[in-house]
């Protein structure tokens, strides 16, 4: 998605065992990197029950920092306040420019807000079961399930095949010419038939949506209705924490964008020739 991220901001990134997933891990951490370095990295549990022993190669190939914390009692998760305490400590340390929640738990709503209000960035990462608070209390929200299926679109390319090496024909007045007339060459075998392409992923934006970004661009758009794609992308996320292209099928905003006959895209080139400007105007704006 296009936006201005800092890779030198330090992350620290914590983990809910109980409502995270195993499998989308290795996908998320590289997410993560997107948008900075994370500097801490640990993940909160009992790991003395039997179920959380497969967690152990996930945590060692992305060198996270197992937690331990007993549950106290059947059925209440105390692995919550742990983790709100390290943050809490974490943010009076100064050690991190912004925190990364891994959970998809309502109980951290009022952490985000407490991170938010100290001035740091707080991106939350969960399932699309994610209660709407924690969502919102988020300068940023990722659906795991959308980080997963991109990275199962990328590995489903197949790689183009490379071309056959042209091998001249030998000629008449050869040897090779010669005995090429009196016996046939035989022929190639056939080519295997191509596999079918992957699916294209479902690419629909919801009403909704297109409302959301006609009133964000109304608000930014200068005398002529045009804004920059940019600050379009920042004001999106600042509206709805939960807002990414990939939602709805796109991998960038500019993709999207395009999709919908309602926006005019004017592409403007810079004084530095390898860059250009992106800008886009809502036609029903009058």
């Amino acid at each position: 998605m296009e936006q201005s991220n800092d890779q030198s901001l330090r992350l620290a990134v914590l983990i809910d065992a109980d409502n995270a997933s195993r499998t989308a891990m290795r996908d998320v951490m590289a997410e993560i990197a997107v948008y900075g370095t994370p500097t801490i990295k640990r993940i909160y549990g009992d790991w003395t029950t039997p179920n959380m022993a497969s967690w152990k190669p996930i945590l060692l190939e992305n060198a996270i920092t197992p937690i331990q914390q007993y549950s106290y009692t059947t059925g209440k998760n105390s692995t919550d306040s742990a983790m709100i305490i390290d943050a809490m400590d974490i943010l009076y340390t100064g050690q991190c420019d912004g925190f990364v929640l891994v959970s998809s738990d309502s109980d951290f709503t009022r952490l985000a807000t407490r991170l938010r209000e100290a001035g740091k960035k707080v991106i939350g990462m969960g399932e699309k079961k994610t209660p709407s608070p924690f969502i919102v209390a988020c300068d940023k929200f990722i659906y795991i399930e959308v980080i997963r299926a991109a990275a199962k679109d990328k590995a489903a390319k197949p790689e183009p095949a490379p071309e056959p090496e042209a091998v001249p024909a030998p000629a008449e007045g050869t040897k090779a010419g010669k005995k090429g007339k009196k016996k046939a060459a035989p022929e190639p075998p056939a080519a295997p038939e191509p596999e079918p392409a992957p699916e294209e992923p479902q690419r629909k934006v919801p009403p909704e949506i297109e409302e959301l970004i006609a009133g964000a661009l109304d608000m930014i758009a200068d005398e002529d209705g045009y804004a920059f794609m940019g600050e379009l992308g920042n004001l999106l996320i600042r509206q709805q924490p939960d807002f990414d292209p990939r939602n709805y099928g796109f991998s960038k905003l500019t993709q999207l964008i395009k999709s919908l006959d309602r926006f005019e895209v004017d592409v403007r080139q810079t004084s530095n020739p390898h860059t250009k400007h992106i800008f886009l105007r809502d036609k029903k704006r009058k």
